[in-house]
């Protein structure tokens, strides 16, 4: 039985990059760049006007000095013809700099205006608010990087620089299986005993919010024919996670069944809680995921274990979120000999962080996950934790980094 890291490690040692595909940029938002992109010219394309204003020359722009205004430039345009000495040009923001012209002086610092004429200040210098050509990126230099993860800003560069397609890694499948005869789906009656498969929904969701794409397997009944009929269909994708029959119950089947389809075991069990009854196995390439029943416990060992897993198949270079160290407010007492997954309230002290749990940790109330900003992890080797110890913990989520006291 792995302890909580090696579990971690021997995941991540058994997977690899998905294959590379091309896609348009906006369906490669959020998804990651598997080749060098270089700019298809340069940017900006021709020198322009980073300011509404008057282009001139330099040199000719004594303090004081009136100059004739020859013409105007508006954006999309260009100015044609050669400009006589000690003559300006009327200009707007993004315009091309007409050839004669080597500076712009923006309309709140000229001294004087008139319909056929301005008076220039003092300081004007060559290059003033001018945008050259390649300044910002030159033809040929990269603007995304392999390992880069597509977004807004990458698709302004991409499409500024004229190009409409990327080759990323592909997102990942993810074939989602719930199991158990208690079990049935949400809308329908529920019976004596019957219990919502809130499971497939959740587990869905948080492949949705790791980049990759749910396949939805229903319900597998507690009998080996509709366990190998859902488990046979769900190796079909690049991943398969089962939620709950992996137990030591009667009906627990989930192991021999994947054991019959061919699934060599890799480990039934990590030294956590909760999520002891964690289970990962290979077929061929394909992972598979056995995560416990308990809806607490599926979501908190999905965080650990598989969301790391989808994001390196789907060529993340950076798999853990964040970790950080915050000061326990509260005692906290477990049991000895194995690590525990707290979830956690984050308040931000300065530079500090302060952690308190987020309520009863009994894996069978889901609200208490519902108000966690965090998960810390307690180790193994140690059943009190004091007020003032510092303890290693993750947001739930990255825009969460900016937990702010009283939020």
């Amino acid at each position: 039985m792995p302890s909580f890291q090696q579990a971690q490690s021997i995941i991540l040692e058994s997977v690899n990059p998905l294959p590379a595909t091309t896609v348009s940029l906006l369906d490669a938002v959020s998804m990651v760049a598997c080749e060098t992109v270089p700019a298809g010219w340069d940017l900006p394309t021709f020198d322009n006007s980073a300011m509404d204003g008057y282009a001139v020359r330099a040199a000719e722009c004594e303090s004081g000095r009136e100059l004739a205004v020859a013409g105007s430039v508006m954006a999309g345009d260009r100015y044609g013809q050669s400009l006589p000495p000690f003559t300006a040009v009327k200009i707007m923001t993004g315009a091309a700099v007409p050839d004669d012209c080597d500076a712009v002086i923006p309309f709140e610092e000229i001294l004087l205006e008139a319909p056929e004429s301005i008076t220039v200040p003092a300081g004007v210098k060559k290059g003033q608010h001018i945008r050259f050509t390649g300044e910002d990126v030159r033809s040929g230099e990269t603007v995304v990087s392999p390992g880069t993860v597509i977004r807004a800003a990458e698709v302004s560069m991409l499409a500024a620089t004229g190009i409409t397609t990327v080759n990323v890694f592909r997102r990942v499948r993810v074939a989602i299986l719930s199991t158990g005869d208690e079990l049935v789906e949400v809308g329908a009656d529920i019976p004596a005993g019957g219990i919502i498969n809130s499971n497939s929904p959740a587990l869905a969701a948080a492949v949705l919010e790791a980049g990759g794409e749910p396949v939805m397997l229903g319900i597998a009944r507690d009998n080996r024919e509709s366990l190998r009929e859902k488990v046979t269909a769900g190796l079909g994708c690049d991943v398969l996670v089962t939620s709950a029959g992996v137990s030591a119950g009667e009906r627990d089947l989930v192991r021999q069944v994947l054991a019959e389809v061919g699934v060599k075991p890799v480990f039934w069990k990590v030294d956590l809680k909760p999520g002891g009854p964690t289970a990962f196995g290979l077929k061929g390439a394909t992972p598979v995921f056995s995560l416990p029943g308990n809806p607490v416990s599926s979501l908190l060992t999905f965080e650990e274990f598989v969301r790391p897993a989808l994001l390196k198949m789907m060529g993340h270079k950076r798999v853990f979120r964040p970790a950080f160290k915050g000061i326990l407010d509260e005692e906290i007492h477990k049991k000895a000999g194995k690590a525990s997954l707290l979830r956690i309230k984050v308040l931000r002290d300065g530079d500090f962080f302060r952690i308190r749990s987020a309520g009863n940790q009994q894996t069978g109330l889901q609200k208490t996950l519902l108000h966690a900003d965090a998960v810390a992890l307690l180790s193994a080797d140690s059943s009190f934790f004091a007020v003032g110890e510092k303890v290693p913990f993750h947001f739930l989520a990255d825009s969460a980094m900016l937990a702010e006291e009283g939020c």
